[in-house]
């Protein structure tokens, strides 16, 4: 070193630094290949390499279930292998103990139901009811389809599989009459916001519920009159025209828990949280659907080896 001049010794210097700099930046871009390490999820939290097969754990608890089986806590616990930042079970509907929800305490809707408290008390007092029944609410596995309206069920004659489910959820509004053989004919959900929801009255089912999904304060106001049957007024603020009535009973009314908008939104899509406003990305409904399922219902054993039903229904229990 001391016979070395000075610019060799810069160099002796500088080259160690520069190739564990280079390995260093390799190694993230190489996903740690030099390393020999691997990076399990991706940035959002996702396991990269998805392994079909099922974790011990849910090998001794459900692997010698017949087939046909219901799988209570299946599809949580398998979201939660592949997807560790899934939560535990939230409740589907907001109650009268809505303000102990911390999570969606301090967001706008659709995230959450800040400055809305006052009025959801309101809304909640009239309707007096927050499951989804005393049959459903009774049974400890519940199976569960989500039929979305992009009309790729049509021709399938999948309706009589469809109507076999315990809940049957629907979006805004996706028509069931003149589609049955194709769609089905219950109905136990039809989750939707003001712009969304049916207009015609005739065009309801019976004995659903009226899931209500708020995207806006002025959401809250609009469904106040449809539960204490007011008559519609300020429907400025609405980017369509929007029903002016809901043929339901308050009773059977319900307000979905933002949480599943929220968690959908920022940790299943990964969109940015922008001070808990609104934006591009959320307006459509369905992955917020395939949260709520994985929190409340639980597959069938068996489903996800019918081919038919896997292709046709965006959908289905057996997630």
């Amino acid at each position: 070193m001391r016979n070395m001049k000075p610019a060799h010794k810069l160099l002796f210097v500088l080259c160690p630094m520069l190739v564990l700099g280079f390995i260093y930046y390799s190694s993230g871009k190489l996903h740690l290949h030099v390393w020999g390490q691997k990076p399990l999820f991706d940035k959002q939290g996702f396991l990269l390499n998805l392994d079909t097969r099922l974790p011990p754990e849910l090998v001794y608890k459900y692997g010698n279930l017949s087939e046909g089986a219901c799988k209570p806590g299946y599809a949580a616990a398998k979201m939660s292998a592949i997807y560790p930042k899934f939560s535990k079970p939230a409740s589907m509907f907001l109650d009268r103990n809505f303000k102990r929800l911390a999570k969606v305490t301090n967001f706008l809707p659709p995230f959450g139901f800040k400055t809305q408290e006052r009025i959801i008390d309101v809304i909640l007092s009239g309707t007096k009811n927050y499951g989804l029944g005393p049959d459903l609410d009774s049974l400890s596995c519940k199976r569960c389809i989500i039929v979305g309206n992009g009309g790729i069920l049509s021709n399938k004659s999948l309706g009589s599989r469809i109507d076999e489910y315990d809940v049957v959820i629907r979006l805004n509004e996706a028509p069931v009459s003149g589609y049955t053989r194709d769609v089905g004919t219950k109905t136990t959900l039809r989750i939707t916001y003001p712009e969304g929801a049916i207009q015609k009255t005739e065009r309801y089912e019976k004995d659903s519920l009226f899931v209500f999904s708020a995207f806006k304060p002025l959401d809250f106001k609009w469904l106040r009159q449809m539960v204490f049957k007011e008559k519609l007024q300020g429907t400025e603020g609405f980017w369509k025209s929007v029903a002016h009535s809901v043929p339901r009973q308050p009773s059977e009314i319900r307000i979905l828990n933002p949480y599943f908008i929220q968690e959908a939104a920022f940790q299943f899509i990964g969109l940015p949280q922008n001070n808990g406003l609104m934006g591009k990305g959320v307006s459509n409904m369905l992955t917020m659907k395939v949260f709520l399922t994985l929190h409340a219902c639980h597959p069938v054993v068996g489903d996800s080896q019918n081919q038919n039903m896997n292709l046709s229904l965006p959908i289905i229990g057996a997630l």
